[in-house]
């Protein structure tokens, strides 16, 4: 793997430490270089005002929203450039927002994946999003990005919707379908790093991507919040969305009084099984499932 030219955690003006030795436009969130064969691309709290969300969805998978404040985002300027780095022989360096003009520098990322989602535009009008995936230069990622679409999705309030891009009676009414949803069904995925949250079953034909609290139930940042989403294999699943069980903050399973504990025992739930990865959103999503579960 090729030296760094910069530091992982170290910080740096980004007027005078990159561009003005590297080139790229400095007012961009993607910035190619002209002079040296690297894309700069950074991340940071500011970007929400205009739709961007981006983290790390596990280790090794950093999920990135492409460019574009108003509209719709097409894969021209920056997120063309992204979508054909590898292919341009261009390397791609990430780095995240400290103050005004400053930031740190995370690591060098490759180009994964690409898919489509919804989001805000900088007016708030809903529009079709770019959400790239990349995965940490020289990690390892077990699935191939073919792999992910052969995966399911549930979520009982709304049908599945392939991507297309949506006509304006759809924007009217966006917010109770699920056009270009594929970009969140990964993130799941990519989340629980490829397994059942309880099992750690790994066939990602079998396994199921659900909302905890339910699409209907959730506001517009909910519906498309990675933590609220387990990925789960059928039998917990079909109970999940049907408020049969559902888990402790601690991870621990609760199980209904709706079922006997013998009908559990047939179907091979035990009462006894932990999810071990809960992060605090999950919890707090965990906690109006388990109150919808006991009304």
């Amino acid at each position: 793997m090729a030296q760094l030219p910069f530091i992982p955690g170290q910080i740096y003006n980004r007027r005078n430490d990159i561009h003005k030795l590297y080139g790229g436009n400095r007012q961009s969130g993607i910035a190619p270089s002209s002079q040296v064969p690297y894309i700069f691309i950074f991340t940071g709290k500011t970007g929400q005002q205009h739709g961007y969300e981006d983290g790390w969805d596990n280790p090794n998978i950093f999920s990135y929203t492409g460019q574009g404040q108003k509209g719709d985002m097409k894969f021209t300027h920056g997120n063309l450039a992204l979508l054909e780095h590898i292919k341009n022989g261009k390397r791609v360096f990430l780095f995240e927002s400290v103050k005004k003009g400053f930031v740190r520098f995370v690591d060098e990322v490759a180009f994964y994946d690409v898919d489509y989602f919804e989001t805000p535009d900088t007016n708030g009008d809903l529009r079709t999003g770019i959400k790239f995936f990349f995965q940490r230069a020289g990690a390892y990622v077990p699935v191939q990005p073919s792999q992910l679409n052969q995966q399911s999705w549930r979520d009982s309030e709304t049908p599945d919707i392939p991507f297309r891009k949506p006509n304006e009676t759809e924007r009217a009414g966006i917010v109770t379908s699920r056009v270009g949803q594929g970009a969140y069904r990964k993130r799941i995925l990519h989340r629980w790093e490829y397994q059942c949250a309880v099992t750690g079953f790994d066939d990602l034909q079998i396994l199921i991507a659900s909302h905890i609290v339910p699409w209907t139930q959730a506001n517009d940042d909910e519906r498309l919040d990675v933590h609220n989403g387990l990925l789960l294999s059928p039998t917990y699943d079909a109970l999940f969305d049907r408020h049969l069980i559902s888990f402790e903050n601690n991870g621990k399973i609760i199980l209904s009084n709706d079922i006997e504990k013998q009908a559990y025992d047939k179907i091979g739930v035990t009462g006894t099984e932990i999810i071990t990865d809960l992060s605090s959103a999950n919890r707090e999503y965990l906690d109006r499932h388990r109150g919808s579960m006991f009304v």
